[in-house]
């Protein structure tokens, strides 16, 4: 049959398992055939496929059965190709490679996994989980994804990363299909440029250096009702920051005057250092800046900002070795 209308008869009726029959051709089959054509005898075959010779001769009468036609001819003890050998070898050669590539697709996805990150672990965060990845699987093939939270839980959801590494507190779409498991623990700082001119006016605290939280150890507290009158940069919506000043500070500040609601967490850090206003971040995403001076964390009266990151995958992922690894890295991270 000419490759064309092949072609418009697979077009016309595609391959459906569920309702032809499957094959009786074997790869066995098919392996013994493309040894014989190579090596032109059955004994030759025997040895290179370790069978024995009338295991390769019974192989290949039951293919010629099922094709139904002669592959070669017999002259003595040597095969001799015939007009339909050449066809059938380009036919079976294509499909003993594809299920090589088969099983090299598998060892390919054993070492492969495909992280989301929500925007401060993405940045902050997974390139030290990546470089352990790589010590642990010098080979390991890691891809990533990094976008907001509510971005990282759709990735999720249609199965595009094999696992999700969140900031807030995740809010799929259907909940019985993904799985979350809490992985570490955050806080989110309220932060000012040093020297600020929204501080004037504003009496500094004493400072307290027996604390062992460095973040706590700020020139200033401010209650709700002052920090609602000094523009405040924050995360845009569907952000896991922008959740967590969403839940346990905006919503005791009614009154704010100016919320400026902004995708990248260095644009807000910028805008504080030029003064526009106070910002509010993760202490991953602001720590180098505390510590150098340019920026004064500020304390907020009776509100405190810890919050939890998730780690959140699809029920129906395949969880391979290296997921497995990762998980496990995770959570004993957070026993520690």
């Amino acid at each position: 049959m000419p490759a064309s209308t092949s072609q418009k008869l697979t077009d016309t009726y595609p391959l459906n398992i569920g309702q032809a029959l499957l094959p009786k051709i074997t790869l066995k089959q098919l392996s013994v055939f493309i040894s014989i054509y190579q090596t032109g005898s059955t004994s030759a075959a025997s040895e290179q496929l370790h069978l024995s010779q009338s295991a390769v001769s019974s192989a290949l009468t039951e293919l010629e059965d099922r094709l139904k036609m002669p592959l070669f001819e017999r002259i003595g003890r040597r095969l001799h190709r015939n007009d339909n050998a050449q066809a059938i070898y380009i036919q079976a050669q294509a499909i003993m490679s594809q299920c090589l590539t088969l099983e090299q697709y598998h060892q390919y996805q054993a070492g492969r996994i495909h992280i989301g990150a929500s925007t401060t672990i993405g940045n902050y965060v997974l390139p030290s989980l990546i470089q352990q990845i790589y010590g642990d699987r010098p080979d390991a093939k890691v891809e990533f994804f990094i976008g907001n939270t509510r971005d990282v839980v759709s990735e999720v959801e249609q199965l595009k990363v094999d696992i999700g590494l969140v900031e807030g507190m995740p809010r799929p779409t259907d909940s019985k299909l993904i799985e979350q498991k809490a992985w570490r623990h955050d806080k989110l700082i309220v932060f000012a440029k040093k020297d600020s001119k929204w501080l004037e006016g504003i009496a500094a605290k004493q400072q307290n250096n027996t604390s062992d939280d460095k973040y706590k150890e700020s020139s200033y507290q401010l209650t709700t009702k002052q920090l609602a009158k000094i523009p405040l940069l924050v995360r845009e919506p569907g952000s896991g920051t922008r959740q967590v000043i969403d839940e346990q500070l905006l919503q005791y500040m009614p009154q704010a005057e100016v919320v400026l609601a902004i995708q990248q967490s260095e644009a807000i850090k910028n805008m504080v250092k030029a003064d526009i206003g106070f910002g509010c971040l993760s202490q991953h995403v602001i720590e180098a800046d505390l510590k150098q001076g340019s920026l004064i964390a500020i304390d907020i009266k009776d509100i405190d900002l810890q919050r939890v990151w998730w780690m959140i995958w699809h029920k129906q992922r395949h969880k391979s070795d290296i997921w497995q690894e990762f998980v496990a890295g995770l959570i004993a991270e957070n026993n520690s």
